[in-house]
């Protein structure tokens, strides 16, 4: 403890303040080093939401106790890099974020005291919406919905009302086909008091309109239309995906021209058979006639009554029979009515065009080559037979190979790296990272030569001659002026050496520092020395001493 007492003293208050200044400050900045370091590299895991999904993923996210940030004024959350695929379809499932959209739920919030019949109509009306847009959504090829109602407001004594009518606006990932389109229709409409689906128009995110609700008296022709261009999305769907596995994503254009027969055909028709017969009814009659002359000649009228018996004596004149027989026959007859509906298939064409073959040389030079025909008949054959090609009613499809007029990327995208290979092929994120820990270890470095170097070896200085000597004086208790004392005062503080631009520059200060210091020392140390002979004799005898020892 006396060691370490000595030592303070030797340093003095002014540089043990000025020693655990840079202390704090240094653990502070090694601190915010440390934890820089050591904290996980955050990433977006949503953007522009709503008040209302970001307060509740927010909620969730303390729940599971997940370290996040809020930035744009809390439309985006930061999550680590590391969870968010998980956290996404964790709170997918749950059905964040819902988009926005508000459902009944605002009717729970405000006071429908002071609202007036105004606002709880707009309300409701943002409701319905709301609720309409929520089960939409739930479709599966439905990523989102918006939707708009024209409900128009009855008034007094009124007759004719204008019908309601919707608009929706569709996200979806693949193709809606016209049943689905049909669905979704239907489902609105039946939601909405006195609207019909005719009046309901949907258009998907490519601008493309799915269902037309301004055509709602043409329905046969609408309809006719839309079935039509159903069926040659379909059939260009089903060819573009059987060339595309052939020629490649992006190198084939197909175009169809479908001719639909809408008329609806109705057709009677009765046959007979007449080999095919069977007896109906059948009649048989038979008559049986004789007459008899008396023997006299005399005719009686007993003679000629019917049943009468003839006379024994008489003689029979003429007898005769009379058989008659009548059959009816049923000849087999078939009778066939056959309604034919519209939307027949009546003619079929197909133009399929594909790109050529690129290659790419050692010189870096792209050359294109026309496929072969025998491949052209290939993919003749399997469009043939992917749309179901009938000659008889005419069908054509016509298979061109042409040069597009961009080639294709030839870079050749590499496989995912992984292990060692990562390290070597680092991502975007992972350079921003290293440049941060780069700069940061640049700080370090920099702060430990400047600041600690130099302070640890001011600290760390032998103490010269000079030095010694005043501090033996101190020590006896010799003051200037020959009166012993507690303790005299200490050499001139050392000033630490200038960083300068250069070494040479650097020494040199430092050498005209030590020798002012030096000088300064010399200078008292005689002074002392001449004001008290007796004790610097007694103290250089002690020293003697010791080194003898």
């Amino acid at each position: 403890m006396n060691g370490l007492v000595e030592f303070l003293n030797r340093l003095g208050p002014v540089r043990i303040a000025a020693m655990g200044a840079v202390t704090l400050a240094l653990v502070g900045f090694f601190a915010f080093v440390i934890m820089r370091v050591t904290q996980p590299a955050m990433g977006v895991l949503y953007a522009d939401l709503g008040p209302e999904d970001s307060s509740a993923i927010v909620k969730d996210l303390e729940q599971r106790a997940i370290k996040f940030e809020l930035r744009e004024d809390g439309r985006a959350i930061s999550v680590p890099r590391s969870d968010i695929a998980r956290l996404r379809m964790d709170l997918a499932s749950k059905g964040m974020p819902a988009g926005g959209s508000v459902g009944y739920e605002i009717f729970d919030k405000g006071d429908a005291f002071s609202s007036t019949s105004f606002v709880q109509g707009v309300n409701q009306l943002r409701a319905l919406e709301g609720e309409l847009a929520r089960t939409i959504r739930s479709l599966s090829k439905v990523q989102s919905a918006r939707v708009h109602l024209v409900i128009p407001e009855r008034k007094l004594f009124e007759r004719d009302r204008e019908p309601a009518s919707a608009s929706i606006a569709l996200k979806v990932s693949g193709e809606l086909d016209s049943g689905q389109v049909r669905a979704i229709r239907h489902l609105v409409a039946s939601a909405v008091d006195g609207m019909k689906p005719e009046r309901i128009s949907i258009v998907d995110d490519r601008g493309r309109l799915l269902a037309d609700g301004a055509r709602g008296e043409n329905t046969g022709a609408a309809a006719a239309e839309e079935k039509q261009l159903s069926y040659e999305r379909r059939m260009r769907t089903q060819v573009e995906e059987i060339v595309a596995s052939i020629v490649g994503q992006g190198r084939t254009r197909v175009q169809v021209a479908a001719e639909i027969d809408v008329n609806r055909v109705q057709q009677t028709s009765e046959s007979f058979d007449p080999e095919s017969r069977v007896v109906r009814s059948t009649q048989t009659r038979n008559e049986s006639q004789a007459s008899t002359e008396a023997k006299d000649g005399q005719v009686t009228v007993g003679n000629e009554l019917p049943g009468a018996k003839s006379d024994a004596n008489g003689q029979q004149k003429d007898q005769s029979q009379k058989s008659e027989e009548i059959v009816n026959y049923e000849i087999s007859r078939t009778t066939r009515t056959e309604v034919v509906e519209g939307g027949r298939v009546k003619r079929l064409s197909v133009a399929v065009l594909v790109d050529g073959v690129y290659t790419k040389s050692a010189a870096g030079e792209v050359t294109y080559q026309p496929r072969p025909q025998d491949e052209l008949d290939r993919i003749a054959a399997l469009v043939r037979s992917s749309i179901g090609f009938d000659g008889k009613r005419g069908d054509q499809i016509e298979v061109v190979n042409l040069r597009f007029a961009e080639a294709p990327p030839l870079a050749e995208t590499p496989a995912a790296p992984t292990g060692f290979m990562a390290l070597l092929t680092p991502t975007r994120d992972d350079m921003m990272r290293g440049v941060e820990l780069t700069v940061l270890a640049l700080l370090v470095l920099i702060v430990t030569l400047v600041v600690v170097r130099p302070l640890v070896r001011t600290i760390l200085a032998p103490l010269g001659p000079q030095t010694r000597l005043v501090e033996a004086l101190a020590g006896a208790g010799v003051g200037p002026d020959g009166v012993r004392q507690g303790a005299i005062a200490g050499p001139a503080k050392r000033e630490p050496p200038v960083v300068e631009e250069t070494e040479a520059s650097r020494m040199l200060d430092i050498a005209r520092v030590q020798g002012q210091v030096q000088a300064r020392s010399v200078e008292r140390i005689g002074e002392i020395v001449k004001e008290n002979p007796a004790g610097t004799a007694t103290i250089l005898r002690q020293w003697i001493n010791e080194e003898a020892a």
